[in-house]
């Protein structure tokens, strides 16, 4: 019965995801360098093909954006349905389109392997040619992005949770919550998810992210989310599903932060910061369905990633938040009290408070947040009555620690993952 269903949907993914990316073709620059078929590049267990853009303008260090097509679709689709190509000439990015070889032409979004990371399938495909690249042109690490349409959507948010260490930010068109699609049958399509059926709570979605990589307490990419109110075949619930994921997993309010109207018909929200690069941003667009990806969008994708520029990424500047700290340490243990203040203009919905422990220093216990892990790049995360910081406002938390003859405090720290001024 699944089988059969998956059988009658392909056709319609197929025509509704590439409509939209053929008229973004038609009008795109002709680009100064060439699409290259790469083989070899590393573990493949379910046979992706790689195809990799370099432009003649790449930059030192550049980044790397990952392009995910969508279902029956292909690399060479994505590179001419989008406009990355021609935008990686303008910024000097690199571009890199998975390819599936399996009848479908979909992405395994659904396997338990695709769900865990280093489980196999193609994650682990597109991890190695992540690898591959970063070797190959020396990529800045930091500055791995995915985004994908529809099949590629899902891919993303699976990517963004399998390999949470590797990518800083993903874009999603037209796809649904990490997880939603799993099955257990060897089948590849969850008709409750396409449906819209799915639901869970913010803590039961950010559960599934957080599974994929256990133990894992380093940062977490962001994500930008696009869905046509019209969407006939991921439909429209599966946008708010996903907002309520990458808030939980991001550790911010499900309260926009802002909320416009870049363009007619369009809804943006931001959640946990009012920025371009918001920790989730999510854009709705009324009356559309699920080809919903036009010409336009994929600058507003760089946007977000920080890429739109001629030049690195900007880096987070101080002035936003500022940190005072005092240790107060005896021969084996110290604690520490800290004051965390929102000097910017917009309240702060969720925070995470990032800091690196001296060596030899151990959280034992906690105050005012959430300390994980115990030692070295540790996550201070609010709890229920302090999440929120008016701009002007301080919270005080503080943490008890065990040291092996260092009591220094940390040198530094990050307010949702901005650089804060300490004094």
């Amino acid at each position: 019965m699944l089988l059969a269903l998956l059988a009658a949907l392909l056709p319609l993914l197929a025509v509704t995801a590439l409509t939209a990316p053929e008229a973004a073709a038609r009008a795109k620059a002709v680009p100064t360098a060439t699409l290259t078929e790469v083989t070899d590049f590393g573990t493949n267990p379910s046979n992706l093909r790689m195809y990799l853009y370099v432009p003649e303008s790449v930059r030192p260090n550049p980044a790397v954006v990952v392009a995910v097509h969508w279902c029956t679709g292909s690399g060479p689709d994505m590179y001419n349905g989008t406009e990355y190509d021609t935008l990686a000439d303008q910024y000097g990015f690199i571009v890199l389109y998975p390819s599936v070889t399996r009848s479908s032409k979909c992405f395994d979004v659904s396997s338990p392997q695709a769900l865990r990371r280093g489980g196999g399938s193609d994650p682990v495909g597109i991890k190695s040619m992540i690898d591959w690249v970063t070797r190959t042109y020396d990529a800045d690490t930091g500055r791995v992005f995915a985004t994908g349409i529809s099949s590629g959507a899902m891919m993303t948010n699976v990517l963004l949770g399998d390999y949470p260490d590797v990518f800083a930010a993903g874009a999603a068109f037209s796809g649904v919550p990490f997880a939603c699609f799993a099955t257990t049958d060897g089948s590849e399509w969850n008709s409750n998810c396409s449906g819209g059926t799915i639901t869970h709570t913010p803590k039961e979605w950010g559960d599934l992210v957080r599974n994929a990589y256990p133990g894992y307490s380093g940062p977490r990419p962001r994500m930008q989310i696009w869905h046509g109110t019209e969407d006939d075949v991921l439909r429209y619930p599966n946008f708010g599903e996903q907002i309520k994921q990458w808030t939980n997993v991001q550790g911010v309010s499900q309260t926009p932060a802002a909320t416009d109207t870049p363009q007619s018909g369009w809804t943006r929200t931001r959640y946990g910061g009012t920025g371009d690069q918001a920790p989730v941003e999510a854009v709705s667009l009324q009356g559309v369905g699920h080809n919903l990806y036009a010409q336009g969008m994929a600058s507003r994708v760089l946007t977000f990633f920080g890429l739109d520029k001629s030049g690195p990424a900007p880096q987070p500047q101080p002035g936003a938040c500022k940190v005072t700290a005092a240790v107060n340490a005896w021969n084996t243990g110290l604690t520490a009290s800290v004051t965390l203040t929102n000097t910017g203009t917009t309240t702060v919905n969720g925070w995470k408070l990032g800091f690196t422990l001296p060596a030899g220093q151990t959280v034992t216990g906690g105050w005012g947040a959430t300390y994980t892990p115990s030692s070295g790049s540790v996550t201070a995360t609010n709890v229920s009555y302090n999440g929120t910081i008016a701009p002007g406002a301080s919270v005080s938390i503080g943490y008890q620690a065990s040291h092996g003859g260092n009591s220094a405090g940390p040198a530094a720290y990050n307010l949702n993952g901005t650089a804060c001024a300490t004094g």
